[in-house]
């Protein structure tokens, strides 16, 4: 192809100037970096996204119901009620409350959770130590948050003092102490690791002063984000009144800051791109400055405005490619490393980027989708293109007989 050909010959000719060498490379540059750099940052947007699926939804119910006043003494038909919906994937029983644990002279406010060990129970289960989740099934035993063991300096099979509001009288009374014996750690690695322990049923009926019954229904579903919708669909086929409530309710506003910084991150790639391009005009620019002989010449040859367009149209579009090929590559190597970069700054500078007593994630994640190479490259790409409509038009505005005159 002519033109093609013409704008490698234009690039050449422009390599073995210094000035023309400079801008030139660093348009390209500037575009791998900026290639590099947003693969990387869409990259670790989607870690936390994977993370706030694949392990803190595991870890906080899809959705809940709990009784407006009392428990639910019949919960096996609530269970019955919401496993008819198709999307309900699993329905467990617990029971919530909250109590302050005390350890020697130290007190820390926790969420207690009564599960089934034996029966249908949350996934949370999963992140338990080796054992404990058996060893649940003796009455007067906790599996505590590895976070509030680590504070306190608590071990397995230390036994802790909890402290409970007396529920039988309305009147100020001294909290109720039951002693609890610790067979397991849940260690998630991140802030639930600091609130949370859990117990057996048997054992959350005594301390709750519960005779049967359970205080929440909790579902797992399928497709989390449609957790609203199967909520408030199994939640009006119940008999009884109940709160309903959602990980959207309670976490929704970690998955929304993820999506509100992609976005701002997509906006950032077009600016980024957009200011790497401004070298490729300011280079074409001078090229159409230095080159006007040549460009005249071929004028008189019979090369229309047209090629002239695309011939300035290569020009640009290959330093866009050079740049968006080299920054896709070194954008995903930087994006499969960026976990353990991060770790060795931490480890260099003394500093913890996430702290897991703030966070639901103690380290950045990073998982990076050709989705997201394949459109920084095409921004990239087509940023690039966009950049030679201006140079172009000037290349063709030239007169060739006063170019060759000014020439001579």
């Amino acid at each position: 192809m002519l033109t093609f050909k013409l704008a490698q010959r234009f690039s050449e000719r422009r390599s073995r100037s210094g000035l023309f060498a400079f801008i030139a490379s660093s348009s390209t540059v500037g575009i791998v970096l900026g290639c590099a750099v947003l693969i990387a940052s869409l990259s670790m947007m989607n870690g936390f996204e994977n993370v706030l699926e694949q392990k803190l939804l595991k870890a906080v119910p899809h959705a809940s119901f709990t009784k407006v006043e009392g428990t639910f003494d019949n919960w096996a038909r609530i269970v019955k009620i919401a496993k008819r919906d198709s999307r309900v994937a699993e329905v467990y029983p617990v029971i919530k409350q909250t109590a302050m644990l005390r350890s020697g002279d130290q007190f820390k406010g926790i969420m207690l959770e009564g599960i089934a060990p034996n029966g249908p129970h949350p996934s949370a289960t999963e992140f338990f130590t080796e054992g404990a989740r058996a060893q649940l099934n003796q009455l007067n035993t906790i599996v505590l948050g590895q976070g509030i063991a680590h504070t306190y300096g608590v071990e397995v099979g230390d036994t802790l003092e909890l402290l409970v509001a007396d529920k039988s009288s309305q009147q100020f009374r001294s909290p109720q102490r039951h002693r609890l014996k610790v067979v397991g750690l849940f260690e998630f690695g991140g802030e639930l690791d600091h609130q949370m322990g859990y117990v057996s049923l048997d054992t959350a009926r005594v301390i709750g002063e519960i005779k049967h019954g359970v205080s929440t229904v909790e579902l797992k579903v399928t497709d989390v984000f449609q957790a609203p919708q199967v909520a408030n669909s199994v939640g009006n086929q119940l008999p009884e009144l109940v709160y309903v409530d959602h990980w959207m309710r309670t976490q929704g506003h970690l998955y929304r800051d993820i999506e509100l910084v992609r976005t701002v991150i997509y906006l950032v790639l077009v600016l980024v791109m957009a200011v790497a391009c401004f070298n490729i005009v300011s280079t074409l620019v001078m090229t159409v400055t230095k080159k006007r002989p040549q460009i005249a010449m071929l004028k008189t040859m019979g090369l229309d405005n047209r090629r002239i367009v695309a011939t300035f149209f290569w020009q640009g579009t290959l330093s866009g490619l050079k740049g968006a090929f080299w920054g896709s590559l070194w954008g995903v190597a930087l994006a499969s490393a960026l976990p353990q970069i991060i770790l060795l700054l931490e480890q260099a500078l003394h500093f913890q980027v996430l702290s897991d007593d703030v966070y639901f994630v103690s380290e950045v994640p990073s998982v990076w989708r050709w989705i997201d190479v394949l459109l920084v490259c095409c921004v990239a790409i087509t940023m690039s293109a966009i950049a030679t409509l201006y140079p172009a038009w000037r290349a063709t505005q030239i007169e060739p007989a006063q170019a060759l005159h000014e020439h001579h």
